[in-house]
């Protein structure tokens, strides 16, 4: 698997052939607090780079989660629909929301790496 790049909205994603894991940040869920709904996409969903792809919802807020890249959901993450806890546990690994069939992998280039990222989560506090 590639590594993983984020955007400044917090998601990542992670690519694996053409189909990316997408998630939120560590630092995102910690700002959102404790997670207790996701509203994940239908599976066959097409999106374009920046539309709203989910919801999230905590006991603080609820947030958008925007698709990172153009592409189709190929998957969604079920296990958040009993436990979205799993989001706050696990944001960059269990607690992933879907996944997306790339229309165009370029789109990714815009994204940062994990040091470009945590060098802009220091900016932001």
């Amino acid at each position: 698997m590639s590594e993983t790049r984020y955007s400044e909205d917090h998601e990542w994603i992670s690519l694996d052939g053409d189909v990316g894991t997408v998630g939120v940040s560590n630092y995102a869920q910690e700002q959102l607090g404790d997670v207790v709904f996701v509203d994940l996409p239908a599976v066959g969903a097409r999106f374009a780079k920046g539309d709203e792809a989910a919801v999230v919802e905590s006991v603080k807020a609820a947030s958008e989660i925007y698709a990172p890249a153009g592409g189709e959901v190929t998957a969604v993450n079920e296990a958040l629909a009993d436990d979205p806890s799993k989001v706050n546990e696990a944001a960059e690994g269990e607690g992933w929301f879907f996944r997306l069939r790339l229309e165009d992998a370029a789109e990714l280039e815009g994204l940062m790496d994990a040091s470009a990222y945590a060098a802009y989560v220091d900016g932001l506090d």
